[in-house]
């Protein structure tokens, strides 16, 4: 039996690089490690042994611990319970002084190993062997500069000196690598530091290593894709290829590296229709056996926000069972989860609220922030926790040095009732302010709205310290906009940009300095440059026709999922210039070949764009409405955010009835008779104050309130805004005092109680509506 387990364990590196010399250099305490079938055993050898230990005993001993860790699930790992152990100190003790005796290899093992166990960063050792392999950083080879890259990200040190030789080695030697995990790993490591050159070769390079790689080791797309979220770069082509990949390996992932893809598809925008529908399919399979808080924290994350109603309701009530279980980080995630879904699940919601309570000392800044938000968006109401929070804020706030972290924190105290303003707040939110970004600062201005509206004194002076902020904000927008001389990372800080304050203070100057630096403008930052004009809804004229001239010129280079995007702002700002038709034409011939290949959501909003600038290519008509499309569209409908849902299927309404009213000659049915019906019932006839004014108005003109009518319905569930009827001499003819909107059973728009029976497109004779 234990020659059995020699042979199993030896099959770990650790052992496998000691164990080899013959019976006359047999070695008694790595025979000993090699029998061991958990970490106490290892520790018991070490403890047996401790003057005989050699630097290759140190490392093959550590290097067991976290073998034996890893290879167990997260919820029965033991690493507390050997970071305390008094022969895991023996180790470190021994490890720290034979530092200078070790080989490259065990070095950046023994602190990969190390951090894994849970050693401070600031520990001695840890600190010691960062040391040593800086100064062997050049002699590595790539398989330990990648760990050791990783070593240097776990501890923070994404910007350190070490990171950028780093860099700079990888850039040396790119071409020589072959390992894709190698590269993927420096590649994720490195991302705060690479340049766009750099970026360009790391992106071919690793499209090319896609095609050569084993396509089940899924880690290493999942690593590209972090390398893009991370330099904020989407770029489609490496996307889709990598999203090839995951897809095909949906079948054999659990639940946590699901969520973990979908989290960077999330951030980097990137929708994928059968991702998310065979991700959605595994996820339903993996519900029975996701029991326990680890793995059932994991599954609700990244299924709650897709499941129907049924799966929702099932997934709270395990939630609810396990709730006692939860920790501090698992009742923040699904926390935020409930806010995501708009739980109304008083119960589920106060017992995650008391795990919150239980574990504040536990949170960080950030972390204190996002539960906080969480809370407050699901409406749960408790004056001692949310004094408690906003008590915590403060003091995170007051300490922060960085802006991205103040910015988050002000944002968040801001959504908390409050009499007065913290004069410390104010003094440390003044000081971030010049080093934060153009979308930094807007949510300053945000706060600060929100401050002078809950502020009683307000309302009879102008207390300075508001003014001081604005008039702060106001200088270091302005500043910002005017040094700005790089254009991506320009429309990057305004992607998220919108509200009263940038729109009064900033919008003017962002349009001339976007003109400034309008040469800068190429076919890789279109799309973003135009879906910007489209969002602040700014008609720019020199800018429309720089996006028109460089999309015409590159259009083959521009992805087609990107036309949509391109051709918005010219589809809804009514601009039309002279070749406006050329743009539109070589766009739709873009997009036809790969017809096929677009998120039905997107063909949707698409082919709406072109509708609303009274374009129907027949190709794209055909494709939408025909059964199989519809049915997966309303399958992915399924899994998108509520917002986004609705959105689309009103975009879907839309263009349907545009195409029956534009091109009757496609035969396309309207079928949206049962959805406009609903919504109208929703919408309940609303009439806005202002469409009360001047319907009364016009009722003056005309001669009574009787002779105009407002927010009417037309065939196809137009509305119209105000309808008036005059008889054949141009006099008003007064509607019925009891004639209302009325929708019958068929669906039919009536005049009113005295006119059952009559379709609204009647009137009197010779009358003219």
């Amino acid at each position: 039996m234990s020659m059995f387990r020699l042979r199993a364990v030896t099959g770990s590196r650790y052992l496998r690089r000691f164990l080899h010399g013959g019976a006359a250099n047999r070695d008694h305490v790595l025979e000993q490690l090699g029998i061991c079938s958990g970490e106490d055993q290892v520790l018991e050898v070490v403890g047996k042994n401790k003057a005989k230990l050699t630097v290759n005993h140190v490392g093959c001993a550590i290097g067991m611990l976290w073998h034996f860790q890893k290879e167990k699930p997260q919820m029965l790992r033991t690493v507390e319970f050997i970071k305390s152990h008094p022969e895991f100190l023996t180790l470190r003790v021994l490890a720290e002084n034979k530092i200078e005796l070790m080989d490259d290899v065990m070095l950046v093992d023994m602190l990969y190993n190390v951090l894994r166990l849970n050693v401070e960063p600031s520990d001695s050792l840890a600190q010691q062997l960062v040391s040593e392999a800086w100064l062997r950083l050049y002699r590595f080879p790539m398989a330990s500069l990648s760990k050791f890259a990783v070593c240097l990200s776990d501890q923070h040190l994404q910007h350190s000196p070490p990171m950028g030789q780093i860099t700079d080695i990888l850039n040396q030697k790119l071409s020589s690598i072959d390992d894709a995990r190698i590269l993927t790993t420096l590649m994720v490591s490195v991302s705060s530091l690479v340049s766009p050159h750099l970026r360009d070769k790391l992106i071919n390079k690793a499209d090319h290593l896609l095609d050569t790689m084993d396509p089940s080791h899924y880690n290493n797309p999942r690593r590209m894709v972090q390398f893009l979220r991370n330099i904020k770069y989407s770029y489609r082509p490496l996307l889709e290829k990598c999203n090839h990949i995951l897809l095909r390996n949906v079948p054999h992932l659990n639940a946590e590296n699901i969520s973990i893809i979908m989290g960077l598809y999330q951030s980097i925008q990137f929708n994928n229709c059968d991702f998310c529908l065979a991700a959605k399919q595994r996820l339903m399979e993996l519900v029975d056996s996701s029991a326990d808080p680890f793995s059932f924290t994991k599954l609700f994350v990244a299924l709650g926000p897709m499941a129907g109603e049924d799966t929702k309701e099932r997934l709270e009530s395990t939630a609810l069972l396990l709730a006692e279980d939860f920790n501090a980080h698992q009742a923040l995630a699904v926390a935020e989860t409930l806010e995501e879904i708009q739980c109304r699940n008083l119960n589920l919601i106060q017992k995650i609220a008391s795990v919150v309570h239980k574990n504040l000392h536990v949170y960080k800044p950030m972390e204190i922030a996002r539960i906080t938000q969480a809370l407050i968006l699901l409406h749960y109401q408790s004056p001692e926790l949310f004094t408690k929070l906003r008590n915590i804020l403060v003091q995170f706030l007051l300490n922060s040095v960085y802006p991205y972290e103040v910015t988050m924190l002000t944002r968040v105290l801001s959504m908390l009732p409050s009499p007065r303003l913290d004069e410390g707040v104010v003094s440390r939110v003044e000081a971030v302010l010049p080093q934060c970004n153009l979308n930094d600062l807007n949510t300053f201005a945000m706060a600060v709205a929100k401050w002078v509206r809950n502020d009683p004194s307000y309302r009879h002076s102008t207390p300075s310290k508001y003014v001081r902020l604005l008039q702060t904000l106001n200088r270091c927008g302005h500043e910002r906009l005017r040094k700005a001389d790089r254009l991506d990372l320009m429309l990057e800080e305004l992607k998220y940009m919108s509200g009263e304050w940038f729109e009064e203070m900033l919008l003017e100057e962002t349009m001339v300095t976007l003109q400034r630096l309008e040469d800068q403008i190429s076919w890789t930052n279109v799309p973003e440059m135009a879906l910007f004009l489209t969002r602040t809804n700014h008609l720019c004229t020199p800018l429309m026709d720089r996006i028109a001239s460089v999309a015409m010129e590159n259009i083959n280079k521009i992805h087609y999922s990107a036309t949509y995007a391109t051709l918005l702002p010219f589809a809804v700002l009514n601009y039309d210039p002279p070749g406006v038709d050329e743009l539109f034409d070589i766009c739709i011939q873009r997009v036809i070949p790969h017809i096929s290949s677009f998120d039905p959501h997107l063909l949707v909003l698409l082919a709406y764009a072109l509708a609303v600038a009274d374009c129907f290519p027949e190709d794209l008509v055909r494709e939408i409405f025909n059964v199989n499309f519809l049915a997966k569209l309303d399958s992915q409908l399924e899994t998108l955010p509520d917002a986004l849902n609705k959105r689309i299927r009103l975009r879907l309404m839309e263009l349907n009835r545009a195409v029956c009213l534009e091109c009757p000659e496609s035969q396309v049915p309207w079928f949206h008779e049962r959805y406009c019906l609903q919504l109208q019932k929703k919408r309940n006839g609303s009439i806005s104050p202002v469409q009360q004014q001047i319907h009364k108005m016009l009722g003056e003109v005309l001669g009574g309130i009787n002779c105009a009518r407002v927010a009417l319905l037309t065939t196809y569930f137009y509305t119209v805004d105000f309808e008036c009827v005059l008889d054949r001499h141009h006099q008003a003819v007064a509607y019925s005092e009891q004639s209302q909107l009325q929708i019958s059973e068929d669906g039919k728009v009536r005049w009113g109680s005295d006119s059952v029976g009559k379709d609204r497109s009647e009137v009197p004779p010779g009358a003219q509506r």
